[in-house]
Formats: structure tokens, sequence, C-alpha cells
């Protein structure tokens, strides 16, 4: 593409060098420049894309964008001031693969927790209803029998509208897409307008980030005001809210367009009138404005319940009919590392999942609790470089919902991984929590407590051989992920995995 085609849909530019060359390719990380391209240079939290300008003009850029001029750059290379080169690279982004979004139905959910979930669901209603439909996500991002790993939930926003270039010549008519308040507040979905938004809740997470709740809700607010806009498709855009978060519920009162509400405790649009739960999944009698149905769910968990409204919603949004919907919802049968039984020699119930905010780490224990009478033992850490507030209450929610908690490391990155879990601890030293030592257990305590073993492959292997037939063990915070971030170290890492080497080995 002619520089000057992507030059004219930047709203304020000041240009210094040719504009009639022909820009090859695009690149924010100076690593990816190809000969002929074009950079734009990004000021991010720990680096500063202006900083590698120079790597990026030995890489053979042409043209680069900036938001300071650079009187060292050669004059034979054209620079574009502008006064953010996060909105310039978003729009330049959606003008290079052609508006790809303009081209798909556009579904975008946030909130803390069950996005992940809740883009399954709908992606298996869309699926069943005939429609080809991508998704970009915390796991994976795919489309048909495409995949591309996930790094971030959601991509940078020349990558995301790459991703949904390649979406649309797989031939998607729909993307469900999980919107982190991360990508909100940089602005990487700039370019894209969504028909439905939808809003799971909002917990005490990223707050190394965003500083507070409010500006957590703030970032998470933007999808409704500034993205969820008509298209010739749907001119009145409609916004999916969980009535029973309190921030739900203030959005509820905030957002002036379109909306519909799901609750479990609440009158509202999609409810859950009665809840069976149990290890073979979830019997749900549904109301909706269509009227009342029984849905039946493989997904355990009543909090599972509020994703499987929330994708309801979206479905009847696009007019799929209710038995599809049902049919869909039904046919999902498990979301890898949310609440995902792990096959073992031991017959043990042993279960992994992401949990890794305080209330994320309620809502699984407290559903456990339901399915169970038995003993749970909870194997769980915090990760380092993030909020660190959170790690006393989750040692508190793990102390006050298991038998036995056993603090371990998650992904402890930079961070100690002693200290980390020092703060854990702080949350069950206060609550008043019995500490045992775990090297002296040979079976579970009679009297609930907990217990510290920093190697997380021997915090699983000490859990599993403690484990009964009866009792039921819970290994949260990395659920899906298969890696474990030491320092400058990426270890591979799989939960799910090591519990069951674990299972087979007590059977030795």
């Amino acid at each position: 593409m002619v520089l000057s085609e992507l030059i004219r849909v930047l709203p304020r530019t000041e240009v210094r060098g040719a504009t009639d060359r022909e820009i090859g390719s695009i690149a924010y990380d100076s690593r990816q420049v190809a000969a002929g391209g074009l950079f734009l240079a990004l000021r991010g939290a720990r680096q500063d894309g202006h900083h590698f300008i120079g790597a990026a003009l030995d890489r053979g850029a042409v043209a680069i964008v900036l938001e300071n001029f650079d009187p060292g750059i050669p004059a034979a290379t054209t620079q574009i001031l502008v006064p953010d080169s996060r909105e310039a690279l978003a729009l330049i982004g959606a003008c290079f693969y052609g508006y790809p979004a303009r081209k798909l139905r556009m579904i975008g959910l946030t909130g803390t927790n069950g996005k992940t979930t809740t883009a399954y669901l709908v992606e298996a209603l869309l699926k069943t209803a005939g429609f080809k439909t991508g998704v970009l996500g915390t796991i994976e991002y795919r489309c048909g029998g495409r995949t591309w790993p996930a790094p971030v939930t959601t991509p940078e926003s020349l990558d995301l509208h790459y991703y949904l270039a390649e979406m649309v010549r797989e031939g998607a008519t729909h993307v469900v897409m999980e919107v982190s308040s991360h990508a909100l507040e940089q602005g990487r979905c700039r370019g894209i307008e969504f028909e439905v938004g939808l809003f799971t809740n909002l917990t005490q997470d990223h707050l190394d980030y965003h500083r507070d709740m409010e500006s957590y809700y703030q970032a998470k607010a933007k999808l409704f005001f500034h993205y969820l806009q008509g298209t010739p498709a749907r001119p009145d855009p409609l916004a999916i809210i969980n009535r029973d978060d309190p921030f739900g519920e203030r959005l509820w009162t905030e957002v002036t367009g379109s909306r519909q509400d799901f609750s479990l405790q609440g009158n509202a649009a999609y409810q859950a009138l009665e809840i069976r739960t149990g290890f073979r999944g979830n019997e749900v009698r549904v109301r909706t404005p269509r009227g009342i149905f029984e849905l039946h769910s493989l997904l355990l968990g009543r909090h599972n319940v509020y994703n499987l409204l929330a994708a309801w919603a979206v479905g009847e949004a696009f007019q799929v009919p209710e038995e599809t919907i049902c049919r869909g919802l039904a046919s999902l049968q498990h979301v890898p590392g949310r609440m995902e039984l792990v096959p073992n020699p031991k017959g043990l119930a042993i279960l992994v999942d992401y949990a890794h905010t305080p209330e994320a780490l309620r809502f699984v224990l407290q559903s456990l609790r339901e399915l169970t009478s038995h003993k749970i033992i909870t194997v769980f850490g915090c990760g380092g470089d993030r909020d660190a507030t959170k790690r006393p209450h989750m040692g508190r929610i793990a102390g006050d919902l298991s038998h036995l908690a056993v603090i371990t490391s998650d992904n402890p990155r930079t961070e100690d991984p002693l200290k980390i879990i020092g703060q854990i601890e702080t949350g069950l030293l206060e609550a008043r929590h019995r500490r045992y030592d775990p090297w002296s257990l040979d079976r579970l305590p009679d009297q609930p407590g907990y217990c510290v073993i920093p190697d997380r492959r021997q915090a699983i292997a000490r859990a599993v051989h403690w484990a009964g037939s009866d009792e039921v063990l819970l290994i949260a915070g990395k659920g899906h992920e298969t890696v474990q971030l030491l320092g400058d170290q990426v270890l591979f890492f799989d939960d799910r995995l090591e519990a069951g080497k674990a299972a087979e080995a007590d059977l030795v």
C-alpha cells in the first residue's frame, strides 16, 4: 500500500519526506521490521519504541511514525509525526488489512472472570447455528481449523487486524473476542465496532496496572462507551450485563443504549429459575424473553450458570432458535483449564482451574462445596510482578473454603517465590488457620489447616498422595497454561500433566 493512503486515515499528522513510496509491511517491534517497511514507535509501560528507531532503520524501514521528530534519522527516511503512536497503529493497521472488522459481526466480552468460558459457549452455539466463528481470547486465537498462540488475551491493534483479516479469508461471519482492560486502556480496539458487548463481572485484579478498582472499572466500561457502535447489520448495538455484580449494576445504570441483563439472584431478562448441579454438569431452568426452557450443560459448578446465561443472551441477540441454543451450549464438554477434570489412574476427583483472583477462587471453591460434602484440598499460588494486594485475600479464601490449602509457587517471574508465599500466608495467619508440616503428614489431617510447599511439582504430588477416593483436589491459578515463568526462564509445566503423573507414581 502507498504510504500516502495510510497517512490519510490519521486525524493529525506532520510529515517530513516522501509519501509516494510503497509500504510492504508494518511493525511496532523493531525486530519484526522488513526492508521497505513502516515502523511505529510506541511508548510502553516498560520500553519506549523511540529508542529502537535505529534498529528499525538498520533492518530496512523506509518510514517512521513517531511522537517527536528525530534529527538523527536520515533525510531519505519519511518521518510521520503524530500525537499518539498507539492510535496511529490501530488506524493504520485497520486500513492496511482492509478494515476486516467491518466484514465481521463482532462480539466483545469483558470482565474479570468468565470471559474465556463464555467465549467458548458463544462459539459453540453459533457454530451449531451454522455460523463460521472466530475466537480471540486467553487460551488461543482460532478460526476453522487454524489456531494461533495467544501471548496476551487481546492482541495489539496491528496484530488484531491481521488475525481478523485471516478470519475473513477463512470465511468467518462472526468473531467472539475477549477484550482485556489493558487493551481497552491502550486503545488496541480502535477501528473495531462491536455490535454486542458483554460484561461478566468485575473483581480485584490487575491493580498493579490500574491502581484502583475505579480505574479498572473505567477501563472495562470503555467497551460500552467507545466501541459498542451501530453497524449496518445492527444499527442499535446491544449491551448484555450481569446485574448480580455490583459493578454490573452500576454499568446497567450508565449505559444509555439497548441492553439486556442476566441474573441468578433477581428478576432479569435471562434468569436461572432453578439449578441442579453435580459432577455431571448443570441442569438449569432458564427464563428468557422468549419463554422458559430446560438447559443441560456438562460444565461444572454453579458459577458457570452465569456464563451459560450470558451466552444464551448473545445467541438470542443473533436470532439463534432456542432449540439450537440448547444444543450448542450442551455440546461444549469442557474448557481447557476451567474446572477441567483430570483423568488419572487413581480415579481421584482432580480439577484444574485458572482461578487466579480472589473472587474466581471463591466462586470455584463454593461451587465445589455444593458438589461434594467431602474434604477439599486446594493447591495454589499467586503470580509475581502482579497485584500483590490480592495475595492475603486469596490465602484466606483458600483456608476458609478448603480442608487443606497447599500454598506453592505460580509464575514467580522476577519476584522471590518465598516472598509471594509469605504474603499469601498473612491472610491465613490473620484468620488463625493452623499450619502443618507437609513432610510429616502421611494423610490428610483431621483438623483443617494449610501447609507450604514452594516447589509446585512437589506440592501437586503431595496433594495427590493425600487425596483419597472421597476427597476433591483443586489445582488453581494456572489452568490451561503449559509453562512456568521463573526469573528469565520459561519452563514447560502443565498442572494437568503433573497431576496425572503424580497419581501414576503414587500407585507404584
